[in-house]
């Protein structure tokens, strides 16, 4: 069953009227008809079931049949601080990021990045990776669509690490599976983190005693070396798997 996004007051008390760009969906993408099911959300907890109902070139009305709870969204409050990666990596990493249950990324800047975005291609690049994001957030079924950020330095994002419960670095010197697990597992049941994510290069060693006078903390993933668009990836899976409840 395919999902949309719409703005509260385009609810009202018995009927959905989506607009915009995802009428051409729906009509000539999906080629959706008359009682076909789908679900809206506007991006909380409550979903609507709804049958479709009229269809026009500027307008798709829905009956709403029910409306109810979801606990699709994750209780903590993951932000992932992304390195900008060479190629498309960032828009797989939006993606994957997104189906395993982010609440936002931050795209930063550090000393190893190969890619730098002056202020106009950061803009169309945001304004991309946020359709992504949505897209993502359609396909899985998610309630709320995470936000991605305008790129941001690693200095600058550092200075938010304090608004967290929670914050750490992922690097490939740092030392103690056991205390790794043990951190991780207390993060399923935290309210806020946010996961710092290094270039191809990684981060260097200013960067991480930068990162370590803020109190975000050095972790290791394991004994082998993990891609940018993996090492992210594969933290927030066990965070997901960890904090999905029944």
């Amino acid at each position: 069953m395919f999902k949309f996004f719409v703005e509260p007051h385009q609810i009202e008390k018995e009927h959905i009227v989506i607009t915009g760009s995802d009428v051409n969906h729906i009509s000539n993408v999906l080629r959706m008809k008359q009682g076909e099911r789908l679900l809206v959300s506007t991006g909380n907890d409550r979903e609507y079931l709804c049958e479709l109902a009229e269809l026009s070139q500027d307008a798709v009305t829905l009956t709403i049949l029910d409306v109810y709870g979801s606990n699709r969204e994750l209780s903590i409050k993951v932000t992932l601080y992304q390195a900008l990666p060479k190629g498309d990596k960032m828009e797989t990493i939006i993606q994957k990021m997104v189906e395993l249950g982010i609440h936002r990324i931050v795209p930063i800047e550090t000393s190893r990045c190969v890619v730098k975005l002056d202020e106009k291609k950061a803009a169309k690049k945001t304004a991309r990776w946020n359709t992504i994001a949505e897209t993502a957030a359609k396909q899985s079924k998610r309630n709320e669509i995470p936000q991605v950020c305008m790129p941001m330095s690693f200095s600058e994002a550092i200075k938010h690490a304090k608004e967290y419960e929670y914050a750490v670095i992922p690097y490939e010197n740092a030392e103690g599976m056991e205390q790794a697990r043990q951190l991780i597992m207390e993060l399923a049941d935290a309210a806020s983190v946010a996961v710092f994510i290094g270039p191809e290069g990684g981060f260097s060693e200013e960067e991480i005693a930068l990162a370590m006078e803020a109190s975000v903390v050095p972790i290791t993933l394991g004994h082998r070396i993990l891609r940018t668009e993996t090492a992210g990836m594969m933290l927030m899976s066990v965070i997901m798997f960890m904090n999905d409840k029944d």
